[in-house]
């Protein structure tokens, strides 16, 4: 009892010093003088978005809880009224993510995540790198429906995952990880980046940097989304478990256990139930709708609710079902309001004022070298953060200000930074949230993983802007 309590004050030090570091920060960006072209209230309420920035990386409360102080200090501030502070809680984009992430329980509850991914270990897992393959698919199957890469890569992949592992005697506990764990762990990381920079709804994020590029009158909708991407990411996703498989390769290369396993698995789990037969369903007519909504007048966040709605009419889902997806409500709560500061951040002058002043500084330079350099600093920045929504939300909007103005195509510039919020995160085991997932399971050792992140990282690179800018020339983005 005497050591909870001697540990219990300790413990809130520590989340005590990363909230004085966010309140300082804020402090001192209040007190800063700000150019006359900018609103006041500009001024202020970046120092609550920063604050707010610097206590989501530090994380001393939960994320959302952060949010919701965010809120409370800028109306008590006098920087927002409530009901400008409360205004990204009736943003379209907002209901999307939350909606989408019901149907991802779906796939978690009825099983046909797990199915699906056993359909492709039969098919593909004779051989290792088959095998990687198969749980990369499954990832690109389930990225359209799924906003949560934790939802796929930590609730789906993972624990086939780990139950290979065992299947072939590749266990951290033994060490003999190296065997297929280490190489199958890294492949399931890369490619959970690689797929949700494919799909407007496969990352959280994702719908925050669209509706960011909204602000400056850049529309990106699902479909296009998903076609400028389709090229580079289905390449990207044959090139970089390769690479791996290359870089760090198994020691079992033939693995015709895991196609038994597989179909073993999907002997016991029986035939497709109701439930899974109404969800492939939904999920088919989100799609359908989701691509030719332009053409058929279908707003795409109508799409989803639509999907949520059938799903609860059928019983497949229920609303104690709903209720109990914590983190559906608690993107709400953090994506509305950074959603909220970053759209008021622009309205009041900010971001053009930051995006005329560094393009004053670049001017001389074709926009080709000038975005460039600017979408590198962009990529690798993400060092410094262990959360995508943090990245986009501090430099999605001021970077693709910048671009604009140094004279980039609208479109090209929205889409390259929207990928690259995804795509940066195979940097580190903390870029994203499934990467302390996996990298928890000590599959990997940190050198390695940073050394693969690196290497992965110039591949994307250099598949997205090569053959991808080729596509998007095709495509007439610029």
């Amino acid at each position: 009892m005497t050591a909870q309590r001697s540990a219990a004050p300790g413990r809130a030090r520590v989340r005590l010093l990363p909230l004085l570091a966010a309140v300082l920060v804020g402090a001192l960006i209040w007190k800063l003088p700000h150019p006359e072209a900018v609103e006041p209230r500009a001024w202020h309420l970046l120092a609550v978005f920063v604050a707010t920035i610097v206590a989501i990386i530090a994380r001393p409360l939960p994320v959302a809880a952060v949010a919701l102080v965010g809120i409370t200090v800028a109306v008590l501030s006098r920087t927002l009224s409530m009901a400008e502070a409360l205004s990204g809680f009736g943003q379209s984009v907002v209901w999307l993510v939350v909606s989408a992430f019901f149907i991802a329980s779906g796939f978690i509850r009825t099983g046909l995540g797990t199915r699906i991914a056993y359909h492709f270990m039969a098919l593909l897992g004779k051989r290792s790198l088959g095998l990687s393959y198969g749980l990369v698919a499954t990832d690109l199957v389930l990225a359209p429906a799924i906003p949560s890469n934790t939802a796929r890569a930590g609730g789906v992949i993972f624990p086939i995952l780990r139950s290979l592992g065992k299947t072939f005697g590749s266990e951290v506990e033994a060490g003999t990880a190296r065997k297929i764990s280490s190489f199958l762990t890294l492949t399931a990381y890369q490619g959970t980046v690689i797929t949700s920079a494919m799909f407007l709804t496969a990352m959280a994020a994702n719908p925050l940097a669209v509706q960011l590029a909204g602000r400056m009158n850049i529309q990106i909708t699902w479909g296009l989304w998903a076609l400028a991407a389709v090229v580079p990411g289905f390449l990207s996703l044959v090139a970089v478990p390769f690479l791996i498989y290359r870089l760090y390769p198994p020691e079992i290369r033939e693995t015709p256990a895991a196609a038994a396993v597989a179909r073993a698995e999907l002997a016991r789990m029986g035939p497709m139930k109701r439930s899974e037969w109404i969800l492939a369903g939904v999920f088919i007519l989100m799609l359908v709708l989701w691509i030719f909504g332009g053409a058929l007048r279908v707003d795409s966040t109508a799409a989803a609710m639509a999907g949520v709605s059938i799903l609860l009419l059928s019983g497949a889902l229920t609303w104690d079902h709903l209720l109990a997806e914590r983190e559906a409500w608690n993107t709400l709560v953090w994506f509305a309001t950074l959603l909220m500061m970053a759209g008021f951040l622009n309205d009041f002058g900010l971001i053009p004022w930051f995006s005329d002043t560094v393009s004053r500084a670049l001017s001389g330079m074709s926009w080709v070298p000038a975005f460039l350099g600017l979408s590198l600093t962009y990529f690798y920045a993400h060092y410094l953060f262990a959360s995508n929504t943090a990245h986009v939300s501090a430099m999605y909007a001021p970077f693709l200000g910048v671009a604009l103005a140094v004279g980039t195509p609208p479109l090209l510039a929205g889409l390259i930074l929207a990928f690259f919020s995804n795509l940066y995160a195979g940097l580190t085991h903390y870029g994203t949230a499934p990467g302390p997932i996996l990298y928890g399971s000590g599959n990997v050792p940190l050198g390695v993983w940073w050394g693969v992140g690196a290497a992965a990282s110039v591949a994307n690179i250099v598949i997205w802007l090569g053959v991808g800018g080729l596509w998007w020339k095709i495509l007439g983005l610029w």
